[in-house]
């Protein structure tokens, strides 16, 4: 049993599924990343389920990979998170909704208020996930030639969220009077401006928002590199890591949280989750089977660009069928380039076969049934590798399906996943305090 401790489980959803053969996969949808009636399905079914939130990852570039290997990307049209997000907030009472936003590539007053007006309007249930972007093409869409240094990328990433936080605490929680007989609005000793010059950044404030209702939206990061674990210690309340093994996951969870104790925050103001990509069937052998059905789906051109796009390097020269050479150091993501090198070191696996593994899924999977499943999320929840799991779906509807109406029970019958929701903002459901306005104590 979880003596106590239960899963937090969040639902990946952009693109719909990581898996590059999804939308050809037999029943599935096809256009379900781009289809508003099939997400309002799904995060009803998600709900439902009482999951905490709804995650939409964002790019902000097509993707760096040639036209050949584009054209079978069902990513290659997708919504902006922030207007479907507002839209799913109308039919939704309880889940969270988290937002992916660049501090790279926008401003601080624009993502403070976005976050601030997604938390007022969805009651609160708003998060942010903080990426700095590692698709070098995303620049050229922003007036740059060259994409931001890796570390130059990080140290604006954490004095942005400083200013977006500051600016979410311009006004008092108790600023707004809204007195009709004396005509008084709002209290102007109750508001802050913030006032901000720093390496990077100037902006003058105040936030001309109320303060949002969770205070701040949750802080959610991904970031696995030693900048990117620096700067979860220091600011995420939600993190979003892809651990290869079970080892390498209980050694990141003591590596950030411990880093949080050091410097003074409480570990457990922090849920780490995992993604995980999840397969479920009636027996282990019928889930291969799907799995390896998917897989199948996925074409070479398509894998090729897949690997090219993890390494930050140009694959397609190489020798497919030799074992992968010596990589050089890109501006692209350290922690997934480095994961992809040890996968192929630790298994001997050829370009080809790395490609391949990469085309589909090569993180972290739960392949099997109900009971499977739920026996490794036990062992990972109960040996602090995760607080719980981002899951990832292996197509829309059928896998999602499959997941919420075989996975969750079992996982109840445990008493590892909650029945009801604990409260209504996303805070409350993850079990995370509101923090304090630094201006107004």
């Amino acid at each position: 049993m979880s003596k106590g401790r239960t899963l937090k489980l969040g639902a990946f959803m952009r693109p719909i599924s990581i898996h590059t053969g999804a939308w050809r996969f037999p029943g599935a949808v096809p256009d379900a990343n781009f289809n508003l009636e099939e997400l309002i399905r799904s995060i009803k079914k998600l709900e439902a389920a009482k999951f905490d939130a709804f995650f939409m990852a964002d790019h902000l570039a097509v993707l760096n990979m040639p036209i050949e290997a584009l054209r079978r990307s069902h990513t290659v049209t997708s919504f902006e998170p922030f207007t479907l997000l507002s839209a799913l907030a109308m039919v939704t009472e309880r889940i969270g909704l988290i937002a992916t936003a660049s501090t790279t590539f926008d401003e601080p007053f624009h993502i403070a208020r976005r976050f601030a007006s997604l938390d007022h309007i969805s009651q609160g249930r708003a998060g942010w996930n903080i990426v700095t972007t590692s698709n070098p093409d995303a620049a050229l869409n922003f007036g740059r030639d060259d994409h931001m240094d890796h570390g130059e990328r990080y140290r604006r990433a954490r004095e942005f969220y400083d200013v977006v936080t500051g600016l979410w605490d311009s006004f008092a929680d108790d600023a707004f009077i809204r007195d009709a007989a004396s005509g008084l609005y709002f209290d102007p000793d109750r508001l802050h401006r913030l006032d901000h010059r720093g390496e990077f950044l100037s902006v003058r404030g105040p936030l001309h928002i109320a303060r949002p209702v969770q205070g701040w939206p949750v802080i959610v990061q991904a970031g696995a590199s030693e900048p990117g674990r620096q700067l979860a210690a220091e600011t995420a309340e939600l993190v979003f890591c892809a651990p290869g093994t079970i080892a390498g996951a209980r050694s990141y969870y003591a590596d950030v949280k411990g880093r949080m104790e050091k410097i003074g925050r409480d570990p457990e103001h922090m849920k780490i989750l995992p993604g995980a990509f999840v397969v479920t069937a009636d027996s282990v052998e019928e889930a291969r089977e799907k799995h390896l059905l998917l897989d199948s789906l996925v074409h070479e051109e398509s894998a090729i660009a897949s690997l090219s796009i993890a390494l930050g390097t140009d694959v397609s020269g190489f020798d497919l069928d030799g074992p992968l050479p010596e990589i050089p150091d890109s501006n692209a993501s350290k922690s997934g380039r480095a994961q992809t090198i040890a996968l192929a070191r630790r298994e001997g696996l050829t370009v080809r076969q790395l490609a391949r593994r990469l085309g589909g899924y090569a993180g972290l999977s739960f392949v099997g049934t109900a009971k499977t499943i739920a026996d490794e999320m036990e062992e990972w929840l109960e040996t602090r590798a995760s607080d719980g799991f981002n899951v990832m779906f292996p197509w829309l509807p059928g896998g999602l399906d499959a997941f919420v109406d075989k996975v969750v029970p079992e996982l109840r019958r445990r008493g590892l996943f909650r029945r009801e929701y604990e409260g209504r903002t996303l805070r409350e459901n993850l079990g995370l305090p509101r923090p304090a306005n630094r201006f107004f104590p």
